[in-house]
């Protein structure tokens, strides 16, 4: 019951309170990126969901787009703002996944959505993290997220398709707060991103 019904019902109202009670939070740093990266203060990308479907995934960028004397993007730590570095290091980036939620594209607790193009990468059991919705936070991200290799994750990702309950997810909502704070298994400031995944 929880994971058919009650699960959505509480992504919704819980994304619904968050969006209005950060709402002033979410001002300033659209504020601060707005002048940070010339104007541009969204991203977007398309990330599988449930079952593969595609959607596109809202977060704030933290990275602007400046390019070398050929026309070409710089290296992703060289463009990543000091206001970029500050909202991705407090996890502020993915606020805006909040909408998503809000739209049915994602849960707030699930397997983070990754790149499209990786699709093709996964075995049959890695393929199963698609069973749910994808999710701001997740197993995997409160166990250790940018900080264990790929395999690892997928495992975590799946364990929780596994094991979706109620108590669980409260555990992973409490142990993210945690993270946050701490800023832990975030990716480092010489690092703007994760290693890509390459498959098996």
């Amino acid at each position: 019951m929880y994971r058919s019904f009650f699960k959505r019902f509480f992504d919704f109202s819980l994304a619904s309170i968050a969006l209005l009670v950060l709402s002033p939070l979410i001002i300033l740093v659209v504020i601060g990126l707005f002048f940070a990266n010339s104007g541009k203060v969204f991203f977007f990308q398309q990330r599988p969901g449930k079952n593969e479907v595609i959607f596109k995934i809202v977060k704030f960028k933290t990275m602007n787009d400046k390019k070398d004397a050929k026309g070409n993007l710089l290296p992703d730590a060289e463009r990543l703002t000091a206001v970029g570095n500050f909202v991705r290091k407090t996890s502020l980036d993915e606020l805006p996944q909040l909408i998503n939620v809000l739209k049915g594209d994602m849960s707030l607790i699930g397997p983070r959505p990754l790149l499209v193009h990786y699709l093709p990468l996964y075995n049959q059991q890695q393929k199963k993290r698609h069973n749910v919705r994808p999710g701001i936070t997740g197993w995997a991200q409160v166990n250790g997220r940018n900080a264990i290799s790929w395999q690892q994750k997928f495992e975590y990702d799946v364990w929780y398709v596994d094991h979706i309950s109620f108590k669980l997810d409260f555990i992973i909502l409490l142990k993210t707060i945690q993270k946050v704070i701490k800023s832990e298994g975030i990716t480092g400031e010489a690092v703007a991103t994760a290693e890509p995944f390459k498959g098996n």
